[in-house]
């Protein structure tokens, strides 16, 4: 399974503890290059990111995709569109409302956190999600209140 992703999903597991989730439910991941600069702005995630060996860096070869993808987006976001068509990746894990809406136009699967957060549960990864959608609303992940409990809903937890 080639699986790409953008990088609010690994911030926001990383905030709350929980970035394995990723490889148990995915097995391997791949981060554009440019999502990978960013996110090794903080030297902690750098630190932690560099030492699992189930994430890959790849850069979008297509730069002309990639400018055309940035003038509605930002760069790592665009780079992550762009190398999930190349890859022909199973899906793109993204959580922003525009560059979902972009990818989906495309052609490309997408999942978002919380919907990765649903499949742990579903495979017995992780008892509840409700405790995981507290811990990302603590550390200011947007969620509107009807999706948190859409999530409940479908995780049989409400």
């Amino acid at each position: 399974m080639i699986i790409v992703s953008d990088a609010s999903p690994i911030t926001n597991l990383l905030q709350i503890g929980c970035l394995s989730i990723l490889k148990a439910v995915y097995n391997k991941i791949i981060l554009p290059k440019t999502v990978y600069d960013e996110l090794c702005e903080m030297i902690d995630q750098k630190e932690i990111i560099d030492q699992q060996e189930w994430i890959s860096i790849a850069a979008a070869t297509n730069r002309a995709v990639v400018s055309q993808l940035e003038n509605n987006l930002d760069k790592g976001e665009a780079e992550a569109i762009a190398l999930a068509l190349e890859l022909q990746s199973d899906f793109l894990i993204i959580d922003e409302r525009r560059g979902r809406d972009i990818a989906e136009s495309m052609g490309i699967k997408i999942v978002g956190l919380l919907g990765t957060l649903l499949k742990a549960k579903q495979l017995g990864l992780i008892p509840e999600i409700k405790p995981k959608l507290e811990q990302l609303k603590a550390i200011g992940f947007r969620m509107n209140p009807r999706l948190f409990e859409h999530f409940l809903i479908l995780a049989g937890e409400e």
